[in-house]
């Protein structure tokens, strides 16, 4: 006979940061290393593996990344689009893209003053990348109820309708 008992559910926990490793494909490595050094400020470690050539970007936490040259790498303006971090300087990032040989596909886009901005831009190989810069600390909006008084603007919060649970039914007995 087997047991009644219940086996353990376990549930995995989410993880802290929800990208770990990310990979640009290139057709030219040397074209789009030098497109990234000069973008970002940075010189990226090369490195060849038979087939294969990465350009690694520095390590910062727990995620990297690199820009790879290789069998299977077609670089693309269409699919997933990484979010690349712009520090302070998005629009400084914006001009070295150009100067560089990429082109800026969407200039500064507000999200939200609590979310900071981003643009859109294709790199030196034809990828689609958006740059991201958080918002400033120091000039974010504090919401608070003295501001309010002051008569400074305030926002509606958003009401999310839902749906009514749907009504239990007693279900007949045989």
């Amino acid at each position: 006979m087997g047991s009644t008992a219940k086996p353990a559910s376990r549930k995995a926990a989410a993880p802290k940061e929800y990208v770990s490793w990310f990979e640009i494909p290139a057709y030219d490595l040397g074209r789009a290393k030098i497109f990234f050094d000069h973008v970002f400020g940075i010189n990226m470690d090369t490195h060849h593996a038979g087939e294969y050539a990465m350009a690694y970007f520095p390590p910062n936490g727990s995620s990297g990344g690199a820009v790879v040259q290789g069998p299977g790498c077609i670089p693309s303006d269409c699919g997933a689009l990484i979010y690349l971090n712009a520090g302070e300087d998005l629009d400084g990032m914006l001009s070295r893209a150009e100067e560089a040989g990429g082109r800026v596909v969407m200039g500064r886009t507000l999200i939200s003053e609590n979310a900071g901005s981003f643009a859109l831009i294709v790199d030196s190989e034809g990828n689609r990348l958006a740059l991201h810069e958080k918002p400033n600390a120091a000039t974010r909006p504090v919401a608070s109820k003295a501001g309010a008084k002051a008569g400074a603007p305030r926002t509606k919060k958003a009401t999310v309708k839902r749906k009514a649970a749907p009504k239990k039914v007693a279900g007949k007995k045989r």
